[in-house]
């Protein structure tokens, strides 16, 4: 049920059956060797692979973010805030003239919650739209798993880290590097923050099992899919 495999009649009968939809949303942004597009591969998957089953629509995922500490690396994109909310209030604007009443926005990107304040004023602006904002990575049970494989799990480590984010040409190191200060992150400029982590990994292990990366990415499909299952509110009609 991706939409870029469906065309407006497709979208108008899914609709009729069902007012639920899915809005992934990730980042371009450094994530040391892995993909630059990491956020953004996952939160589609995991986006993907939860509604398949239930039939339920996918938007494309929107693959930028708000990374502003990140910019002195080569390759990050950055919205201002209101860039990311004008977006993000767009589009969910037109699932709704589309008919979708219940919208899940999938993110993959801490950076990006700032969508979460928005997603309940357009509830309050609008009123017959329900709207979730869901971390996909760190659901209580995913992030759960997370602690029970490995606390150190965060950017650009072994939590980032499944066979369809790595490149084939950049092998993820053997070592394990030491944590990266988190505070300081928030206090430094983007050309400082480079310096203070190098490759861009904020530490830990750079790589764990696929065994155990499946396991994580079950549980994180298994959230996505119940937060889409709801319950979700009665919502009063008005015209779109």
């Amino acid at each position: 049920m991706k939409l870029s495999d469906m065309n407006w009649r497709d979208v108008e009968a899914a609709v009729a059956r069902d007012p639920r939809c899915i809005l992934p949303v990730g980042s371009t942004e450094q994530h040391a060797q892995l993909s630059l597009s990491v956020d953004s591969i996952l939160a589609e998957r995991v986006s993907q692979e939860a509604a398949e089953p239930l039939s339920i629509p996918v938007y494309p995922v929107v693959s930028y973010g708000l990374a502003p500490y990140f910019t002195a690396f080569p390759g990050t994109v950055s919205l201002r805030v209101e860039t990311m909310i004008a977006l993000i209030r767009d589009i969910v604007a037109s699932m709704r003239r589309s008919g979708f009443k219940q919208i899940l926005i999938v993110n993959a990107h801490g950076g990006n919650n700032p969508i979460g304040a928005l997603a309940q004023e357009l509830m309050a602006d609008f009123g017959d739209v329900s709207i979730r904002f869901h971390n996909w990575w760190n659901a209580p049970r995913t992030w759960a798993k997370v602690q029970e494989l490995d606390p150190t799990g965060s950017h650009a480590n072994w939590m980032e880290n499944y066979p369809w984010t790595r490149l084939p040409h950049a092998p993820a190191p053997s070592d394990s590097k030491a944590l990266f200060d988190f505070a300081m992150m928030r206090a430094s400029p983007p050309e400082e923050l480079r310096t203070l982590i190098g490759d861009g990994a904020f530490g830990g292990p750079y790589q764990r099992s696929d065994e155990d990366m499946l396991a994580l990415w079950k549980i994180g499909v298994e959230e996505v899919r119940e937060a889409l299952s709801g319950p979700w509110p009665e919502l009063s009609a008005k015209d779109a």
